[in-house]
């Protein structure tokens, strides 16, 4: 196993150093759109490219606002073993007469949009316009919480898992069953299933209450994995160690497989190969569904990113030691259900809710930003006078009943640290505050989209993601 792993990495680090030099003359950025379910990854990620092919939005990024960028085209993707990200289908949804969202991730997938740029600086006029590769990667957000599994033994995951699930209702019927089984018995292949069948059920509950330890991920996404025997396994507690072929060691077998042919796999084919990465959180829809949501996400994010191998790319450094993120941006989602007075207090929520894994990437070496946006703007702001007080209200076309409707989602507090407190002290609910949610459609747009689609900050974020590449 050891020998294998040395000969495959020798052998991604050639391929990485073929890439790098062929990068020399057709520069690649490698893009990862990271987030957890309901982020709006796939939204990100339409809008990103409507509004690089289409720049009359994007006057925040400094190439476009320019003319640096002259053109903007979707080439044949490098990957092709990777499915399509479907651009062209979710933009049509974005933009129909009556639009709608796009269906959210359900599998990688890749695109690639090719920018001819006119560089600047005292060379710039000398040369000719080169080609700068976007390589955009979207995946969904259940598969990250599996990177988190990679450093964590069966036994640690089942306590640290069980833990949760004693406190919550939705695993009832979970533990009345581990209850009445003996992990020390014979494996029972019947056995087996029922127990993953039922706490896959309660992943799924939990998952629409909007917590976010769902571990393992492909639980929830299984896709061609359904039914297979790395699929079926639990977290289960034993103090003395299991006798062969007991359903416990089975299932400890199963978790090891797990992370050797699921996450390892996913992991360095596709998210160890990232040069710049987006973080979307709902942060909003964490905050709505009150304190042990924020924790929930506190936690899983900082698992997620402790997988991230921030720092300064090198030319020898991508040959010999792989390719590290050199940009991280944390971004809270759905900016556009707030009036913008409070967009600057949802930011600061954002870094105090990923300060750790912050920190850790700036000692890295990344260069790390936080800001609040909406990939595609679904609302309009609206003052509205409430017992002789103007409230900051936004309004827009409900989902629900597709019926116009002005929202105010509730003020957000200047310090963050009563959203954080709170969640860290197992609070059950916000003491002094109650924060709602709505859901909004997308906005029809008057010119279907020709101008781009309308968005919050999404050039401020394309300026410091990808804005040194285009210069």
């Amino acid at each position: 196993m050891i020998l294998n792993d040395i000969v495959d990495g020798i052998g991604r680090r050639v391929e990485g150093a073929g890439q790098t030099i062929s990068g020399v003359f057709e520069p690649t950025v490698r893009l990862g759109v990271t987030g957890l379910s309901r982020a709006g990854k796939t939204i990100f990620i339409t809008s990103l490219v409507a509004n690089l092919m289409n720049r009359s939005r994007m006057s925040q990024l400094r190439a476009a606002s320019s003319g640096g960028i002259q053109a903007a085209y979707l080439h044949p993707q490098p990957d092709d073993t990777v499915p399509r990200f479907d651009f062209e289908n979710h933009l049509e949804a974005l933009t129909d007469p009556d639009p709608i969202w796009p269906s959210s991730t359900r599998s990688i997938s890749q695109l690639r949009l090719s920018l001819r740029v006119q560089p600047t600086g005292l060379l710039g006029g000398l040369s000719g316009p080169r080609t700068v590769h976007l390589d955009i990667v979207d995946y969904p957000g259940e598969w990250l919480l599996d990177l988190g599994l990679l450093d964590k033994s069966y036994a640690e995951w089942s306590r640290a898992s069980l833990a949760r699930a004693d406190t919550r209702t939705q695993a009832a019927d979970y533990m009345a069953a581990l209850g009445g089984t003996d992990p020390a018995a014979k494996l029972e292949e019947t056995t087996a299933r029922t127990l993953a069948t039922l706490y896959t059920a309660y992943l799924r509950e939990i998952s629409a209450a909007g917590l976010s330890d769902c571990t393992p991920g492909r639980f929830l996404l299984p896709g061609d994995l359904e039914g297979s025997p790395v699929l079926t396994f639990a977290p289960m507690a034993l103090e003395d160690r299991a006798p062969r072929a007991s359903l416990y060691r089975e299932f400890e077998r199963r978790y090891e497989a797990y992370k050797a042919k699921v996450v390892k796999p996913f992991f360095r084919d596709h998210f160890a190969r990232i040069d710049r990465q987006i973080v979307l959180v709902d942060a909003l829809g964490a905050i709505h569904s009150g304190p042990q949501a924020v924790e929930d996400m506190r936690a899983a994010m900082a698992d997620i990113l402790a997988a991230f191998r921030p720092g300064q790319n090198t030319w020898l450094g991508q040959i010999f030691m792989g390719r590290r993120v050199e940009k991280i941006l944390f971004a809270a989602t759905k900016a556009d259900h707030l009036h913008h007075a409070q967009h600057a207090r949802l930011t600061a929520i954002m870094r105090a809710l990923l300060r750790e894994a912050r920190d850790r990437a700036e000692f890295a070496g990344a260069a790390t930003s936080a800001m609040s946006l909406a990939s595609v703007r679904a609302t309009v702001e609206q003052s509205v006078d409430h017992d002789g007080t103007a409230l900051d209200m936004v309004r827009g076309r409900l989902l629900s009943s597709g019926q116009d409707a002005a929202f105010y989602a509730g003020a957000l507090p200047e310090d963050p640290s009563q959203i954080l407190g709170p969640a860290r002290d197992g609070a059950e609910r916000w003491l002094d505050a109650d924060y709602a949610a709505m859901d909004f459609a997308p906005a029809r747009l008057s010119q279907g989209g020709a101008e781009g689609l309308p968005h919050i900050r999404l050039d401020r974020a394309a300026e410091f993601l990808i804005g040194d590449r285009l210069r």
